[in-house]
């Protein structure tokens, strides 16, 4: 078709359905039609999806023949698998009410493998996709002319892939499909980020970023945001304990909605929620599910169906449902807990109210009084459309090697050519040539400290110059390797007599005494044997049972929402507001003026107090949990470098807590610059213990490389088998090859990512310009006693937890 006829013929199909294009829709139709790269920002509900799926497809006919169109031609790239299957919906909606003759297939790891070959006989039209997948299809020996009549890319959700390695591995597909047909169009889907113009870039790269667009919708969503409130405010708060007690209230919104999402942060809490509300409201068996990651694959996609056709009344889940999958009965959406970031509130919200125009509603459901405040936050953040930014990665040399190794894998690679696509990234765009022939030299023979041992020569350079994998049992190995989502070993959880219910991670099944239940997948089990990597359950009906962690179980606060935060408190010191969340807890904002007070934005508090534990010092520079584990490990540092002292350090994502058996003298270390940022990345390094935190990362590093292989299906490697080996390699390399890139990527995450450098310099910076204020309250303030529980949680069962903070508040 001719850009008019698409045009008239995507209105024409929007008008037949009841909905008029927007116009930020039509805009990205012309730009598209036109040959244009670029990014589409528009609230969730809106319409993103459209905005290009429809002149892609309808752009697929020619304006003399309606013909189908032969072989791949389009790819959607999705971050998460849930996504897919709303994508495909999508899809196939034009498809069949504008009778086109289009083929549409899903590949991801979900896919069976007769699937994955009847796609490789005859690739669909129209590929939905993860970058993962993408890669994996790289190692086959004839994707060159699978891919070179691709005539466009879009990633979905690009936010959510922009800041990760699983965004380099997009960038570097890209690169490929430039190379293979330099008239492909290459389009980004976002909702929620706040540095677009960057994104669009990274996405682009470094050869086409300045003639890229961005087109932004008009639209203003609106979301409500309603706390639900305890009914008793406590005057000491503690992380966690107002969960119990608010059970009837969400269950009185499920009952009030036709369907409901409950997203919790992290898979623990959503297990412990599903829970807590099946055993006090058992009536809601069946149509109560539970979704998160770690659920097989089956379970998933029968509560994504039961939901999206109005069979389940609730669902109780993590991020696994964050994105883009648009179940029309979802009605209510409740957070359980801060969300930590505003963007993340933001497309959570957009659950609710999933179409233009309309309101989301969002419930927050604090887990401690506290917590309110963080609701007052996310409201004006919302209002300001204050968004966090999704810092890229660069120079992934990881991800690099394990690149090389998959074009290698599959029909090899000429390095010359290769070269300029991989220097077109933003993530590799400053590589040396030094830097580059190490990586060739890497694959090649394994670098200077791994020559000797043929397993690491991957790489073969043919006579014609080709770089190619010609042993058959590495390339095996690599394809079970690509990716670079990295964990513990897992285990899979298989009922007695039933199927497999999930995976869990070995540390947490190699915990378990012999009669111990735990909680899972809706259910509380018990361990009947283990068999290699699957541990055989029955279904228990013990009260007490435990509930799984896994790694990665808390989040910290944004800097964005710490930013918010401090306004708020700043707020509530000037009352100044008409937060309800803020009136509610102003019993407990009393209690901390009267015992200590509430910073305002131009103040740093630190408490210093004695209990029967010891003395405690207490600094809240309101920063989050990441940058105060470091900032706590640094004041512990740079004191005992002055004298001979001892701490146990706490933290939470408000403040940072010393404890010792003597006297603290702060006033003398904040004198004595103690938060100075002068030789800031040697005390830190030193506080930390960096060269464990560089080892733990390195395994990461490894893994992704390619330097580690977890194992054949069926015959996986255990988890202390690869620590093994992670730490053997690490020391070689720090031993016999300092200048490693990888062991030097290793360190540099540490820094950037782990420690959050570049955020802890800021808080620094920002401590330095305000006034501290020392006081010295009687007993535990409202705003320390949380970060004094999360210190004897770490210790204590839930038990004599309860029992010793009961003594702590009637002490105090």
């Amino acid at each position: 078709m001719s850009r008019t006829q698409v045009l008239k013929r995507g209105a024409e199909w929007f008008t037949a359905k009841g909905w008029k294009p927007q116009r930020f829709q039509k805009e990205a139709w012309r730009a598209y039609l036109d040959g244009k790269d670029g990014l589409v920002n528009a609230p969730t509900g809106s319409g993103k999806t459209y905005s290009l799926m429809a002149p892609m497809i309808f752009s697929l006919f020619d304006k003399k023949k309606q013909d189908a169109p032969t072989g791949l031609r389009l790819i959607w790239v999705a971050p998460i698998r849930a996504l897919t299957k709303e994508i495909l919906q999508a899809a196939q909606r034009i498809v069949s009410e504008n009778n086109l003759p289009v083929t549409i297939g899903i590949r991801t790891g979900d896919t069976p493998t007769d699937e994955r070959a009847r796609q490789r006989k005859s690739w669909p039209t129209f590929l939905i996709t993860t970058p993962e997948s993408l890669h994996m299809i790289f190692c086959t020996k004839d994707f060159s002319a699978s891919f070179k009549n691709i005539e466009a890319l879009v990633v979905d959700e690009w936010h959510e892939l922009l800041g990760t390695k699983r965004g380099v591995l997009t960038e570097l597909v890209i690169s490929k499909l430039k190379a293979l047909n330099p008239q492909i169009r290459i389009w980004g889907i976002s909702a929620t980020i706040g540095n677009l113009e960057e994104a669009k870039d990274v996405l682009l790269g470094m050869d086409r970023k300045e003639n890229g667009i961005i087109i932004r919708s008009q639209l203003k969503k609106k979301t409500e945001v309603v706390s639900l409130m305890p009914q008793k405010v406590e005057s000491i708060p503690w992380a966690g304990h107002l969960g119990s007690r608010m059970v009837k209230q969400v269950c009185d919104i499920i009952e009030g909605s036709e369907s409901t999402l409950i997203f919790t942060n992290v898979r623990s809490q959503c297990e412990w929620w599903y829970k807590q509300i099946i055993e006090k409201y058992p009536e809601l068996a069946g149509i109560l599910a539970i979704h998160h990651g770690s659920l097989d694959k089956e379970i998933r996609h029968w509560v994504e169906d039961a939901l999206g056709e109005g069979r389940l009344k609730a669902v109780v889940c993590t991020s696994s449902l964050d994105l883009g999958v648009d179940f029309g009965p979802v009605e209510t959406i409740v957070q359980v807990g801060g969300p930590k970031g505003v963007a993340r509130f933001v497309q959570r919200s957009g659950r609710s109210g999933h179409r233009p125009g309309a309101v989301s509603r969002i419930y927050f459901l604090p887990t401690h009084t506290l917590e309110l405040i963080e609701a007052a936050a996310l409201r004006q953040a919302i209002k300001e459309n204050y968004l966090e930014e999704r810092e890229p990665f660069i120079r992934c040399f990881d991800v690099l090697v394990q690149y090389l190794v998959t074009l290698a894998t599959g029909e090899g690679f000429f390095p010359d050519e290769i070269k300029k696509e991989i220097f077109s990234t933003h993530c590799f765009s400053s590589l040396t040539n030094e830097e580059w022939n190490w990586a060739l030299a890497f694959i090649t023979s394994g670098g200077v400290s791994l020559f000797a041992y043929p397993e690491f020569h991957k790489v073969v350079r043919l006579d014609d110059g080709r770089m190619k994998v010609t042993n058959q049992r590495i390339a095996r190995r690599h394809r079970l390797s690509v990716g670079t989502i990295v964990g513990d070993t897992m285990v899979s959880v298989r009922l007695q007599r039933g199927g497999i219910l999930g995976h869990l991670e070995e540390n947490f099944i190699s915990s378990l005494n012999d009669d111990e239940a735990f909680w899972f997948a809706g259910h509380c089990l018990e361990l009947v044997e283990t068999r290699g990597l699957t541990a055989v359950v029955r279904k228990s009906t013990k009260k007490n049972a435990r509930i799984p962690a896994w790694q990665g179980g808390k989040l910290p606060l944004s800097s964005n929402m710490s930013d918010m935060l401090r306004r708020k408190l700043d707020d509530a010191v000037s009352g100044n507001h008409n937060d309800p969340e803020l009136k509610k807890i102003k019993p407990i904002l009393a209690l901390q003026q009267k015992d200590s007070i509430i910073p305002t934005l131009n103040e740093f508090l630190v408490e210093v107090f004695k209990t029967a534990d010891g003395y405690h010092a207490v600094f809240y520079p309101f920063e989050g949990r990441f940058v105060h584990e470091g900032l706590a490990s640094l004041s512990a540092y740079r004191i005992g470098k002055q004298m001979p002292i001892s701490f146990s350090l706490a933290y939470n994502d408000y403040g940072f807590e010393l404890l010792s058996d003597q006297p603290i003298p702060v006033e003398v270390m904040l004198a004595g610059g103690l938060f100075s940022t002068d030789n800031l990345q040697h005390d830190i390094l030193n506080s930390v213990n960096s060269a464990q935190l560089v080892s733990k990362r390195f395994r990461e590093v490894a893994t992704i490389a390619g330097l580690l292989f977890r194992g054949f299906p069926g015959e996986p490697i255990k988890a202390r088998h690869l620590q093994a080996s992670a730490q053997l390699l690490f020391q070689v390399f720090t031993d016999y090859d300092a200048q490693n890139l990888l062991l030097r990527q290793s360190l540099d995450e540490v820094i950037h990512y782990q420690l959050e450098w570049k955020r802890m310099v800021r808080s620094l910076e920002r401590m330095s310009l305000q006034k501290t204020v020392i006081t010295y309250p009687d007993k535990p303030t409202p705003f320390a006693f949380p970060i004094m529980v999360d210190r004897l949680r770490e210790k204590m069962s839930s038990e004599s937890l309860e029992e010793r903070i009961a003594k702590m508040l009637k002490s105090s």
